[in-house]
């Protein structure tokens, strides 16, 4: 079985920050990573009929399916170390209710954290996390 792939706005300084800390919490490997502006982002997505110029989303492909907004982030919070599991419970909130709040902060992100001109680049010892 694959490992799940988190696809993120490589210029986006929120989703930069939250791959990090995901990483830093990853501690059983479980993720792997890639820019959604990157060559694996365009072969992949097309398949899930994923329209790359209108994402403001985290994905997450786990096991063939593409999970999307609060669900990503659910089920990502789900497999990190600490009490971030926890989070799940939220789950049980109602995906219109839990993506509406999502959507608030994907819509903003770039005026409160502010953007990169260019995807950010992962150091060598964390190269292997990363697809191209």
């Amino acid at each position: 079985m694959a490992q799940p792939i988190i696809f993120f706005d490589g210029i986006c300084n929120l989703c930069n920050a939250s791959v990090q800390f995901v990483i830093t919490h990853d501690k059983k490997n479980h993720f792997r990573f890639t820019a959604l502006q990157g060559d694996y982002a365009k072969e992949t997505l097309p398949e899930y009929r994923v329209d790359l110029q209108k994402l403001n989303t985290v994905l997450l492909l786990e096991n063939g399916k593409l999970y999307t907004k609060s669900s990503a982030a659910l089920r990502i919070a789900k497999k990190l170390s600490g009490l971030f599991p926890l989070l799940y419970i939220f789950y049980a909130v109602p995906k219109v209710i839990r993506d509406w709040f999502y959507d608030i902060i994907a819509k903003n992100r770039y005026k409160w954290w502010g953007k990169q001109e260019s995807c950010w680049v992962p150091t060598a010892e964390l190269k292997s996390k990363f697809y191209p």
